[in-house]
């Protein structure tokens, strides 16, 4: 293990990057790397087979540090408490955190279960949207322009690992689809065919494309015309509307369990 660098001044330029880095929604886009901070998030992308570009460690936490943090990264920086609390985003700093450096954009791969987002916006929304598609096989994410940030910090908070997983494409238009080559499903609160149905009947598709709108217009026009199948979600309860991300999870694991035995 080499020794790790020590940084005291807030005007190191590799400490201005990380704070912006860990602050801005699309700095991740200019500098090509994601900041994960915290047990949970950098031991999902070591399982997942992620190496670490940087480890960084608050002075107190460097010398506790599991060996398998200290050893993970080529290079370890270590910085002080008060510049640590600084940069963190969180409101409970976790002491230490790993810089991964971003793979190219990947192509679009036809035949895999996918999920397509038409401008949902909300961090929290899309980084459980993430969780849901993960857990429920669910491997390709292709987020249209208007959509949060894909590996902004906030959703890869809600995301809580999903996203080492998956296949996350960002900006991407109605183009795009043709490429998928799978029947593209719709939600609607108002229309097509109830789910619970379509799940008894045996008429869920899988694996299929499932496309989820903006939180307060749904899917847009154009990407509603295209859809094979329209469903929505039986609500006895009486309320207008789901959460987006609610309505993702009960959608994502209905095909997920559609034809299973």
């Amino acid at each position: 293990m080499n020794a790790p660098l020590w940084i005291s001044s807030r005007d190191n330029a590799f400490v201005k990057d990380l704070k912006k880095l860990a602050h801005g929604s699309t700095e991740y886009r200019k500098q090509q790397r994601v900041w994960a901070e915290g047990d949970h998030l950098v031991r999902a992308a070591m399982a997942r087979g992620k190496q670490p570009a940087i480890g960084i460690f608050s002075e107190s936490f460097w010398p506790l540090a599991p060996i398998e943090y200290a050893q993970a990264a080529l290079k370890n920086i270590v910085i002080s408490d008060v510049l640590y609390d600084s940069i963190s985003a969180l409101e409970s700093p976790s002491r230490m955190g790993f810089l991964f450096d971003m793979a190219q954009v990947p192509a679009i791969q036809s035949g895999v279960a996918t999920v397509v987002l038409d401008r949902v916006q909300d961090a929290g929304n899309v980084g459980a949207i993430l969780r849901s598609a993960s857990a429920f096989g669910f491997k390709q994410i292709i987020a249209f322009k208007g959509s949060a940030a894909l590996w902004s910090p906030k959703v890869l908070r809600a995301g809580m690992g999903a996203h080492w997983g998956l296949q996350l494409i960002e900006g991407a238009d109605l183009r795009c689809l043709s490429e998928l080559r799978l029947p593209l499903l719709v939600t609607s609160s108002h229309r097509g065919h109830y789910l619970h149905r379509m799940l008894s009947n045996g008429e869920l598709p899988m694996p299929c494309v499932w496309a989820l709108g903006h939180e307060g217009q749904g899917v847009g026009a154009e990407l509603e015309a295209l859809a094979n199948l329209h469903v929505r979600i039986a609500q006895p309860g009486g309320e207008e509307s789901l959460n987006v991300a609610t309505a993702a999870a009960i959608c994502l694991h209905a095909s997920a369990t559609a034809h299973l035995g």
